[in-house]
């Protein structure tokens, strides 16, 4: 179900998922005069914390998706990890933003690397694998060292193997949990970029000044802005995600990764990831402009106005990462840092805990 008319402050947003995501999500809607109504299975979920309502039931309850979709005026989704049909039976029933098609692509590697070159995009050379002689004779073909990646349910890291040698790969798919995956070659690139695009109903697109993203672990450690990188690759990095959000009809918004290779303004750009939601490497918006990534999501589901996201400071993100956030007391001492912390109630390694925003007087 679809609507072109904006929702009027007292509506009611539905969120699919109660984590921090969720949880940023909900205060920026409450800032925007509307309510929300969490869907989360049972769990730590700091998002129903700050919500108005909530509902707490299995993903395929069809009997609790008919009563959420009937108290609410639209639906969205905090992350991709959701069962592809509970999105499609609450769409038949309420608007969802953004779509299933994003959704889908969303979650599956190989689908993501297929749209892509469909689109002419560049990503890192790679081959389905479906079974440990695939990804045998993948290994012979591919320029080692690759990354083994399951194609579904991976993130921060999780369902993915470094394959150095041939004979790695027996134990890689192991490791994997012996299904459908992805490998690819790892990529020399220079850094990594991503775009932070929310698009409306209309097709109108606002981009936000493109971070510069550092990982550790495979787990996202900094983003800082603005990037080190060329205008004009900044100016291309936005024109592939606006091209992307095209291609799904997307309403939303849409982080785009990519890896930059080689040097100055030739550089290329591979697509490495897309998420269809708001971002870690997008927190840093709260504080450095005018408007966040979380209240531009609220806005273009809610079909009103996207503003132009006018960044007024320079910036640095730093995730707060398991034990990270014991640190606390002094984070929040820290001359020209904002502090945000995520509710959380178990700490434990590898977990995102929280962000902490240094900002600082912007400089171009």
């Amino acid at each position: 179900m679809t609507s072109d008319t904006p929702l009027p402050p007292g509506s009611t947003i539905g969120i699919l998922g109660g984590g921090q995501l969720g949880r940023l999500l909900a205060i920026a809607a409450a800032e925007l005069g509307f309510s929300v109504h969490i869907f989360a299975p049972a769990g730590d979920n700091p998002a129903i914390g700050v919500a108005e309502a909530a509902t707490v039931a299995d993903w395929l309850d069809e009997t609790a998706l008919a009563v959420f979709a009937n108290a609410v005026d639209v639906v969205t989704y905090e992350f991709e990890n959701i069962p592809e049909e509970t999105v499609r039976r609450l769409a038949e029933m309420v608007s969802v933003y953004p779509g299933v098609n994003a959704l889908a692509i969303a979650q599956d590697r190989l689908a993501e690397k297929t749209m892509a070159t469909s689109l002419g995009l560049g990503v890192a050379p790679y081959a389905p694998i479906d079974s440990a002689a695939d990804l045998a004779a993948a290994a012979v073909k591919l320029t080692l060292p690759a990354i083994l990646k399951s194609r579904w349910l991976g993130y921060d890291g999780k369902g993915q193997v470094l394959i150095e040698r041939p004979e790695d790969t027996d134990e890689a798919w192991r490791i994997v949990g012996a299904v459908p995956a992805v490998v690819e070659s790892r990529v020399a690139f220079r850094t990594e970029i991503s775009v932070i695009l929310a698009r409306g109903s209309n097709g109108e697109t606002r981009a936000f000044d493109i971070p510069e993203n550092r990982h550790e672990r495979g787990i996202l450690s900094t983003s800082t802005v603005p990037a080190a990188v060329p205008v004009v690759i900044g100016e291309r990095a936005i024109a592939i995600a606006e091209q992307i959000a095209a291609a799904l009809d997307y309403v939303g918004v849409l982080a785009v990764e990519l890896f930059v290779v080689g040097e100055g303004d030739s550089a290329e750009l591979l697509v490495n990831e897309i998420a269809p939601r708001v971002h870690n490497s997008g927190h840093w918006t709260s504080d450095a402009c005018l408007v966040s990534q979380f209240e531009m999501h609220i806005r273009a589901i809610a079909g009103w106005p996207l503003p132009d996201p006018i960044r007024h400071s320079d910036v640095t993100m730093t995730n707060l990462i398991g034990a990270d956030v014991e640190g606390w007391p002094e984070l929040a001492a820290e001359r020209g840092a904002r502090l945000h912390l995520y509710g959380k109630s178990i700490v434990r390694p590898g977990r995102k805990m929280g962000h902490l925003n240094r900002v600082t007087p912007r400089r171009n």
